[in-house]
């Protein structure tokens, strides 16, 4: 009898070190501020993970990169497991892959649902390079198109030349390039007084961030040239991946899927409660001419067909399967 009732302990404290192993708790990184659609749909990401594990699995998001992270170094920041997981621009980091430069290809995409189409067909391409990092994939959803805000406005190609203009990553830079500006790498924490200083005149970007950045008090006018649909990604490092169990893997591929869904419906959403709230506060927004569409198309036609000469059979794959 006290055998038996010694091996049931030990049974339920087996259990009990099980259940409290399979918990565990994860800093997210996000680098927008916390009203940023990007840090809210982490944050909710995190709740459906907390309610779908039953609280097994908990993550604590960062917006604002208060974890002190923000830039090119998250791919590496994430594979070495100093943070366990972080949003992640993907042209940002196009450094380190060459595919995640894919979203922000200017001119390759000039509406939501050739951005969904752009995502799904790159995504096993996305996932790939993710492992090579040692992380997982968890979902993307797409900024808003980008445009240029200027100090004035543009109606020709001449406008262009001399444009000091901030850019996200390499490619917005070659494009405005071959346009005539003068781009620019820049944090987005620096931004705001560069345009004070008169450092930068100009920025490409989307409406959402002209919002966040108030870019009224600096800048005049919005042109919406639907550069790209430039996508955020959240990954998780694989070694904490690996750490769930089966069950709670599950759930969290759940509500990844589920957030994915409603980050690519808020980012539209967000698009024009954005431009709205321009317009209000005193940003005239414009329709590029045909002159300076026919301008950007031409540069975005020759800067593919030079990008698809030099790149690697992934990219290629993936531009490839896109057009068919």
């Amino acid at each position: 009898m006290l055998k038996w009732i010694v091996s049931a302990l030990l049974m339920v404290l087996a259990f009990a070190l099980s259940a409290q192993a399979a918990d565990i708790k994860m800093d997210c990184n996000a680098i927008y501020s916390a009203s940023n659609f990007h840090s809210q749909g982490a944050q909710l990401f995190a709740n459906k993970v907390a309610e779908y594990t039953s609280g097994s699995v908990q993550i604590s998001v960062h917006p604002g990169g208060s974890l002190g992270f923000k830039g090119p170094e998250l791919l590496k920041t994430v594979k070495d497991g100093t943070i366990p997981m972080s949003d992640i621009l993907m042209g940002g980091v196009a450094g380190s892959d060459q595919v995640f430069g894919i979203s922000s290809m200017p001119l390759l995409a000039d509406n939501y649902a050739q951005a969904r189409k752009l995502y799904d067909t790159a995504r096993p391409y996305y996932d790939k390079a993710c492992r090579k990092w040692n992380q997982k994939l968890l979902y993307a959803a797409p900024w808003p198109p980008s445009g240029l805000f200027t100090q004035t406005p543009l109606k020709t190609a001449a406008d262009f030349e001399g444009l000091k203009t901030r850019t996200y990553d390499k490619n917005g830079a070659e494009l405005l390039r071959a346009a005539g500006a003068s781009p620019m790498s820049l944090p987005w924490g620096e931004l705001y007084s560069a345009l004070q200083t008169g450092l930068v005149d100009s920025v490409l970007t989307s409406a959402v961030s002209g919002k966040d950045g108030k870019f009224w008090e600096t800048l005049k006018y919005f042109t919406k040239i639907n550069y790209a649909f430039p996508l955020n990604m959240v990954v998780i490092n694989n070694d904490y991946w690996d750490a769930l169990t089966p069950k709670q893997q599950k759930e969290v591929l759940k509500a990844a899927a589920e957030v994915e869904a409603y980050q690519w419906e808020e980012s539209s959403k967000s698009n024009d409660e954005s431009l709205k709230i321009l317009a209000e506060k005193g940003i005239t927004i414009s329709e590029p001419s045909k002159e300076i569409i026919d301008m950007l198309s031409s540069d975005a036609v020759l800067m593919l067909e030079n990008t698809m000469k030099k790149s690697k059979k992934d990219f290629k794959a993936a531009i490839n399967a896109y057009k068919k």
